[in-house]
């Protein structure tokens, strides 16, 4: 009982930690704003309810992206220690409850610059990557008829990644905007990531529950280098059941790595331009191979063909 009370506070310490960043960073970067947030403190140790707790952070950060001029809209200037503290944070929440995305994201934002750096490298070094920085594209509803890749014969690039994401209530407006990453460049590029994550799902076949979760973050974390990526795909199999950590072992995580080694760097695919592809023939340029056993996901179970 006292642990899980230690637990809640320190959790609760982490999401003031947040919202207190929010609201200083609009409260020092709103030009010409008179209102003045009421301050917030790190140091409290009461718990507010959580549905309070997300809903003070994002009313918060809604107002923070809609008026901050600064490196980019939602950006949350951190110094080392902050950006430590939220890594810290953000980790031990990871562990507690994979699920957290916005956990996941401030993980991976906060401790993920070498790693960025180094895509942002192999993305200027190639003709189609520079391309991607340079225009930028960005997957959502607003600038992708879901609709129109519906419509898609089957078998086409599109038509697999509309599959997965009505299959799974997916949409592409789910990805989380970055906030903590203290430059515009690199900020796009971690961006790019996440909204093609379900894309990398597509090509690998694999459906986002966890044995499916792990194999991708390994193919991920080769690609990229992210530590988040990394993270996950050591300690993601820790949650598999017998049955599925025996697959996992023998078939998939060979495969994985083998993948992630061969297949051409994604980060410079402009997936945007591929939709009434094949999807056999674009792996084959890709060099990406399916996975030896395809996973089925049925409701909470994972079946293999």
């Amino acid at each position: 009982m006292l642990a899980e009370i230690m637990r809640q506070i320190t959790y609760s310490k982490f999401l003031h930690l947040r919202v207190f960043l929010i609201r200083r960073s609009t409260r020092n970067l709103l030009r010409g704003s008179q209102t003045r947030l009421p301050s917030t403190s790190c140091l409290s140790t009461e718990a507010a309810p959580a549905s309070e707790q997300h809903e003070e952070f994002d009313d918060t950060n809604n107002q923070a992206s809609a008026q901050y001029d600064g490196l980019y809209p939602g950006h949350i200037k951190t110094s080392l220690f902050q950006k430590s503290l939220l890594a810290l944070g953000s980790g031990i929440a990871c562990l507690l409850n994979p699920a957290r995305d916005d956990m996941i994201c401030t993980l991976g934002e906060t401790t993920g610059l070498p790693a960025l750096r180094y895509m942002h490298k192999k993305m200027q070094a190639d003709p189609v990557g520079r391309q991607i920085l340079e225009d930028r594209p960005v997957l959502n509803t607003q600038t992708l008829d879901v609709d129109y890749l519906g419509r898609l014969p089957d078998g086409t690039f599109g038509k697999a990644y509309w599959n997965f994401l009505s299959a799974n209530g997916f949409s592409p407006d789910a990805r989380r905007p970055v906030n903590f990453v203290d430059d515009a460049e690199l900020m796009y590029v971690m961006l790019r990531y996440r909204q093609c994550h379900d894309l990398v799902h597509t090509l690998l076949g694999m459906p986002p529950n966890m044995l499916g979760e792990v194999a991708v973050k390994w193919f991920e974390a080769i690609q990229t280098g992210l530590p988040l990526c990394v993270t996950a795909a050591l300690f993601g199999p820790i949650r598999l059941g017998p049955k599925h950590r025996e697959k996992y072992i023998n078939i998939y995580l060979p495969w994985a790595i083998r993948s992630g080694y061969n297949s051409k760097f994604l980060m410079n695919v402009y997936f945007e331009n591929n939709w009434e592809q094949d999807l056999e023939e674009l792996r084959r340029e890709l060099n990406v191979e399916p996975a030896p056993v395809p996973l089925i996901m049925t409701g909470k179970n994972t079946m293999t063909k």
